[in-house]
């Protein structure tokens, strides 16, 4: 075989090398970030289902308080 057959062949060998590894390294960045960017959605999903919980608690207490003085306005007018 001619040397320039040789070295075309070996050049396309560590072309084709580089350009797999390349490609697979590349992919396992990117399913790495997404990992990381699906841990820190989980995260805020978690922060919002407890506002929303805080929120409904809230309203619920501030319903009961205004039933609470409601009864208290009603026993100091039959009081006095």
């Amino acid at each position: 075989m001619e040397p320039e057959i040789v070295v075309s062949i070996i050049t396309l060998l560590g072309s084709a090398l580089g350009t797999f590894g390349g490609i697979f390294v590349n992919s396992k960045l990117t399913a790495y970030r997404i990992e990381q960017l699906e841990k820190k959605q989980d995260k805020h999903n978690a922060v919002i289902e407890r506002t929303y919980a805080l929120e409904t608690a809230v309203a619920l207490q501030k319903d009961e308080l205004e039933r609470a003085n409601e009864r208290i306005e009603k026993l100091e007018g039959k009081v006095a």
